[in-house]
């Protein structure tokens, strides 16, 4: 008996093979709905199982489509945020002095110019400027100076050229020594002075920076000549002090 089922268990499964060999030749799809259907059940069954599946598969791109565009919206935001912060920080630089916004030409008019003797170095005067105003000021080159009505301009000392512009902070002050007269006495068309007039450069050299300033001077006036000479405006006062 078991020697008859066996030819025709075999040709059973002969005669099932050959079914499915023709059924996936006539086009319909069925050996490839056979074959999957197998597979979707147990990707269904592993998706619920927690296993990695093609369903999970589909979960982790729309995962990741949602990571990238929520990435994208970080990134966005954060743009955003970057710069709002820059135009913030913009806002906050205001108070900077390297914001053109917030300088101005120290003058005669934010400012307070004072004019002092000093007794050493002999025969020198110390020009004072303090920043009155509410903005970082640039005192630009240095001061022209004119006593009375008198028809030169002193030069200044090109030693005496500091590397960059000096800025001051409101509150602050910047400083200019005066030679006022030779010690040797080899100076010519020495007179005294009772009326001292500072002006102020602009961006370029010889123009016009503004207001200028009438600080006073001693009661007796102060003497000069031909030697009559500047520094430029300085940061520092120890700069210019043995001058």
């Amino acid at each position: 008996m078991r020697i008859r089922r066996t030819p025709l268990l075999a040709v059973t499964g002969v005669a099932l093979a050959a079914l499915a060999l023709t059924a996936c030749g006539d086009g319909t799809g069925t050996k490839d709905e056979g074959a999957s259907q197998p597979s979707s059940t147990t990707a269904t069954t592993a998706g619920d199982k927690g296993t990695a599946t093609p369903a999970s598969d589909k979960s982790a791109g729309s995962g990741s489509s949602s990571g990238s565009s929520g990435s994208a919206k970080g990134s966005s935001t954060s743009s955003g945020s970057g710069s709002s912060g820059s135009t913030s920080s913009g806002s906050g630089s205001s108070s900077e002095p390297w914001d053109p916004k917030n300088r101005v030409l120290c003058n005669g008019s934010n400012t307070q110019v004072t004019a002092q003797p000093v007794s050493r170095p002999l025969n020198h005067m110390l020009i004072t400027v303090k920043n009155t105003g509410s903005k970082y000021c640039d005192l630009t080159y240095f001061p022209v100076l004119r006593f009375d009505e008198m028809q030169w301009v002193p030069q200044a000392d090109e030693k005496t050229h500091p590397q960059a512009v000096t800025t001051l902070a409101p509150g602050e002050s910047g400083y200019a020594a005066v030679l006022l007269s030779a010690a040797d006495g080899s100076g010519e068309g020495g007179m005294t002075g009772h009326k001292l007039t500072v002006g102020f450069q602009g961006k370029t050299p010889n123009s016009s920076g503004g207001a200028s300033a009438t600080p006073a001077l001693p009661a007796k006036g102060v003497y000069y000549d031909s030697s009559l000479k500047v520094t430029y405006w300085q940061q520092n006062q120890d700069d210019i002090a043995g001058w």
